[in-house]
């Protein structure tokens, strides 16, 4: 018997006619690449002739490759704009690589690149490890009565503290997402919360002008109040470990105009900074400066923001001041250093390992601190109520009167929050304008404004792998912003007001704002505690 064969398949019809035939895939153009540095601009391997479909993870394997690294380091790769193609103003001023060139390069909007010439594509070393955005909130942790005014991840990430109106400050525990101590001591609003970095103490500043020290496993305080300081506390900072690993001193700013650093040992000030003639609003401890004037070794640097309109500078083993900078037209409000970062973690990274003993603690700190010099000197951001934002480079030597390297310029109202990403690469700074611009942090060139608040812009936290920023607003929201995209990446709803204060922590966020409750984010997984919850409902 015949086999029978089936019948032919019936030709699809889209309204009476037939598909059309598949297009043929576009053929790849070839680009001549040129590989720089972003820190210098210098060339990090000869230029080379790639297809321009090249993926961007193959860009990386490449540039390995070239450059002959027996470890592979991530890179991030972008292409700067030329200046007639920015056209809208608050635009991203470079192109970065997520795709390919193909894709974000040459399809890009501006028509500003072709396949002739050289491509210029700037590279930058990442960090190996990457922190996953937190994308729904674990907990809401209530018990504060009053609104919660500042929130600090301890330096290993285990513990939480906040302070609130209520004139008490919590210490929480992130394993159970539970209350473990209440400090309560301090007879007015609690307004600053800061660890030392060995996460041995916890300092609080309060309305009522003290300084309290508490032990945060016990929750007990480390003796009475310090007290000296006639009006409120607005800002604390200890002394860095790689400078003093086994006492670090603790300085404290004030409404009064002054600025006490006390010793932890014997709990009494060490000198008083008087400079100022208004209100300091924040102080910094800094871990340069190199030697002392008299040739011994420098205990670092303590900065100093004021309502006097300037920023100061003060050698911080004897009190004295080093220079003055006078270019804000109004209050200074906000500072940071490339280096806040590491000094305030000391000894802890990524890796969780704990160090044995002080020596070793002090050598950790320190190689992460140089880490960070290896390519710029300690620099700082000063962010002021006119509006702008001054970089300055605060150990040039190379001139006696100190001049900003740049004035960061785009806010359309006072500047709240600046704060620079861990690595020091970018800084990043938050408006009464609703809007947050992020700047290059070795230069200050403006890169781009990210937008999406429709509320003044409190404060500003970076993931430790520089990759996310997150934002808390007036608007009683929460946005985590993509440093690829310029664009949000997770929204985190939740507050029922203002958000005051936010920071983050491997892959945890917390926040606490004017409706008395903090809130915890995490990634979108179920946590152990949870399960058990779930487990036992059922």
């Amino acid at each position: 018997m015949a086999t029978l064969l089936p019948p032919p398949k019936r030709v699809k019809l889209y309204h009476g006619v037939s598909e059309p035939e598949p297009e043929p895939p576009k053929p790849t153009a070839n680009i001549v690449v040129q590989f720089v540095s972003e820190d210098d601009g210098q060339a990090l391997a000869p230029a080379v002739n790639i297809p321009a479909n090249t993926p961007r993870e193959g860009l990386e394997l490449l540039l390995n490759k070239l450059t002959k690294d027996e470890d592979p380091v991530p890179f991030s790769f972008h292409v700067a704009l030329p200046d007639d193609a920015k056209t809208a103003s608050g635009a991203p001023t470079r192109v970065v690589i997520s795709k390919s060139i193909e894709a974000d390069i040459l399809e890009h909007p501006s028509d500003a690149f072709s396949t002739e010439g050289i491509l210029i594509v700037h590279c930058a070393p990442q960090s190996v490890f990457r922190v996953r955005p937190a994308t729904r909130c674990s907990s809401t942790l209530s018990g504060h009565g009053s609104p919660i005014l500042c929130a600090s991840f301890s330096p290993t990430g285990n513990l939480l503290a906040t302070g609130s109106g209520d004139t008490t400050a919590r210490l929480w525990d992130l394993n159970t997402e539970l209350p473990s101590h209440v400090l309560s001591g301090h007879k007015g609003w609690v307004l600053c919360v800061e660890w030392e970095a060995m996460e041995r103490k916890l300092a609080t500043g309060g309305h009522d002008g003290h300084v309290r020290l508490w032990d945060p496993k016990t929750g007990k305080p480390i003796g009475d109040a310090l007290k000296g300081h006639s009006k409120w506390i607005t800002s604390l900072a200890w002394e860095p470990i790689h400078i003093n690993p086994s006492s670090p001193r603790l300085a404290s700013s004030s409404k009064d105009g002054t600025v006490r650093v006390w010793s932890t040992l014997t709990r009494r000030v060490e000198y008083t900074l008087g400079g100022h003639t208004a209100s300091v609003n924040v102080v910094r401890w800094g871990g340069g400066g190199g030697a002392a004037r008299d040739g011994s070794e420098s205990k670092g640097v303590l900065y100093t923001a004021s309502s006097d309109r300037t920023v100061r500078i003060w050698d911080a083993d004897k009190g004295q001041p080093l220079h003055t900078l006078k270019d804000h037209a109004h209050w200074v409000t906000t500072l940071t250093l490339n280096t806040d970062f590491v000094l305030r973690t000391g000894p802890f990274d990524h890796t969780a390992k704990k160090p044995s003993s002080d020596e070793e603690a002090q050598k950790l700190a320190l190689a992460r601190y140089q880490n960070i010099l290896k390519t710029t000197p300690e620099l700082l951001i000063s962010g002021s109520d006119d509006h702008t934002l001054f970089l300055w480079s605060p150990n040039d030597k190379s001139s006696t009167k100190q001049k900003p390297v740049a004035r960061l310029t785009g806010h359309q109202r006072q500047v709240s929050h600046v704060a620079f990403s861990p690595d020091g690469r970018w800084a990043a700074s938050a408006g009464w304008d609703s809007s947050i611009r992020i700047w290059e942090g070795r230069t200050g060139k403006f890169v781009a404004t990210l937008r999406g608040h429709v509320g003044a812009v409190y404060r500003l936290t970076w993931s430790a792998d520089g990759r996310m920023l997150v934002s808390a607003s007036k608007d009683s929201t929460l946005k985590i912003w993509d440093l690829k995209t310029y664009k949000i990446k997770v929204d985190l709803p939740g507050h029922t007001d203002e958000v005051y204060c936010v920071d983050f922590v491997a892959d945890k966020i917390v926040s606490g704002g004017r409706d008395k409750t903090v809130k915890m984010y995490v990634r979108h997984r179920l946590l152990p505690s949870l399960q058990v919850t779930e487990a036992t409902h059922h």
